[in-house]
């Protein structure tokens, strides 16, 4: 299924290009659009995430609702969506809720009014947010950057544009024809060490947020957009300045990427199913090419998972080199979904526990999936990174790991028991067919022997 595929070199003045933008980089203010406190793993070291993709929300109680049972259709709305949000919130108590893009619909009457009806339950529960762009976010009545402009003006908002030109980070006048950084939205947020501790002015987790864009703007290329070279190298920059500001670490301060469209690796990942938990009930509908942001993040060493929406009826989370690509799952009614798959989030938490308490670094990273059911089932507990390297493996449904020297052993234990059962069944052919007896009379025969040797290479040709 899929493949991995492959793309911003220059020359001459390059090097001094990207210390100066470095520098740039450097000097840009991480503050939201309002002045909230920095968000931070609280005393018992954990910090929980809840990612809501895919709202879709229209028009209120007026908006119909899709794919769901003929009896459930005749009553949903919107409405449904805010609920399950809702509920949501009272399940899991995040730290902070990530949207992960098509918040509101094309056919929204009112984006504004749809905004500020879509996100009224975390703001209501005053919990923080971000919020990336999908593709049809800008489809109602306001434009793409407004859209994201009224996003960070709301209450308890972390959203940032942060799309600077170039000239702008490297403290020059803008051009008339400035290069920028493509998109609305790329920014990036910090999870500080608990108040009154060590690691109280320390950011222990990292996220990225990106803006894949809606479509190409390439007449030979069609499908989707993708993350440009420009953003490439601003999660580049910025993932070497974060790096650099813990010299002392053996491995960056792991990190966390989102962003609505899924890139091509979405696909590539389904090779390995052993690596993948989770669904898929539709195609991944990632751009046509691949620009190398997946190659970035193994170079980067950071990201420890990446998180999409888009492809409402996929949920599944796979493991591709040493990263997670996680799908969120459809959360709202008036999009399209599948009949008797409940809607979901997906969650993830963060800790910093040990075995001697509250550790100064991120310890583990797990995810699971809540449910729109009856129960709001939680499913699908799993592993993401863990300071020991161990591996989540299927059969455990608990989310438990099996330690290396456990693997050493049982895969051991395994082979030798294969080796014996192979001799056993290989001993019981060799006497059934007489293999045996032919072996004693050719065992004398030398090795020198003069006997001919077929061969295709003979003088017959």
């Amino acid at each position: 299924m899929g493949a991995l595929h492959m793309g911003w070199a220059s020359a001459g003045c390059a090097w001094s290009f990207w210390l100066l933008l470095l520098a740039a980089v450097g000097s840009i203010s991480l503050s939201g659009a309002q002045d909230l406190p920095p968000l931070r793993f609280n005393s018992e070291g954990t910090f929980k995430i809840l990612q809501i993709a895919d709202m879709h929300y229209g028009n209120g109680v007026k908006t119909p609702c899709r794919d769901l049972e003929a009896k459930e259709l005749r009553t949903c709305s919107d409405r449904n969506t805010t609920l399950f949000v809702q509920r949501l919130l009272a399940a899991e108590k995040p730290d902070l809720v990530v949207f992960t893009g098509d918040n509101i619909d094309f056919d929204a009457s009112n984006a504004t009014g749809s905004m500020d009806e879509a996100f009224k339950p975390v703001i209501d529960a005053k919990i923080p947010w971000a919020a990336v762009l999908g593709n049809h976010d800008h489809e109602s009545n306001l434009p793409r950057e407004d859209v994201m402009k009224y996003l960070t003006k709301m209450d308890y908002s972390l959203s940032q544009l942060l799309n600077p030109s170039v000239e702008a980070l490297l403290g020059q006048e803008a051009s008339q024809t400035p290069i920028q950084v493509n998109g609305v939205g790329n920014y990036y947020l910090q999870v500080f060490g608990p108040a009154g501790s060590d690691s109280a002015n320390t950011s222990l987790l990292n996220l990225y947020f990106l803006d894949t864009g809606e479509y190409s703007k390439f007449s030979r290329v069609g499908g989707y957009d993708w993350i440009r070279a420009s953003q490439i190298l601003w999660y580049q920059l910025l993932a070497a300045k974060l790096r650099g500001s813990a010299p002392e670490a053996s491995t960056p301060t792991p990190a966390l990427a989102y962003f609505h469209i899924p890139i091509p690796e979405y696909e590539s990942v389904l090779k390995d199913s052993s690596m993948v938990l989770g669904d898929k009930h539709e195609a991944v509908l990632s751009p046509l090419l691949n620009s190398g942001f997946f190659t970035a993040l193994l170079q980067g060493g950071d990201v420890r998972a990446t998180f999409a929406g888009h492809d409402h009826t996929n949920d599944y989370c796979g493991e591709l080199m040493g990263i997670h690509l996680c799908y969120g799952g459809g959360v709202g009614y008036h999009a399209y979904g599948k009949v008797g798959w409940p809607r979901r989030a997906r969650v993830v938490g963060a800790s910093l526990r040990s075995k001697k308490g509250v550790a100064k670094t991120t310890q583990e990273l797990v995810t699971w999936k809540r449910l729109d059911d009856s129960k709001m089932s939680k499913i699908d507990p799993q592993v993401l990174w863990d300071t020991n390297a161990r591996r989540w493996t299927f059969g455990m449904k608990t989310g438990a790991v099996m330690s290396p020297l456990l693997l050493i052993l049982l895969t051991l234990v395994i082979t030798a028991c294969s080796s014996c059962l192979f001799n056993t069944l290989y001993a019981k052919y060799r006497r059934k067919v007489g293999i045996d007896e032919y072996s004693r009379v050719t065992e004398d025969i030398p090795l020198e022997s003069n006997y001919p040797i077929d061969s295709d290479n003979s003088d017959d040709d």
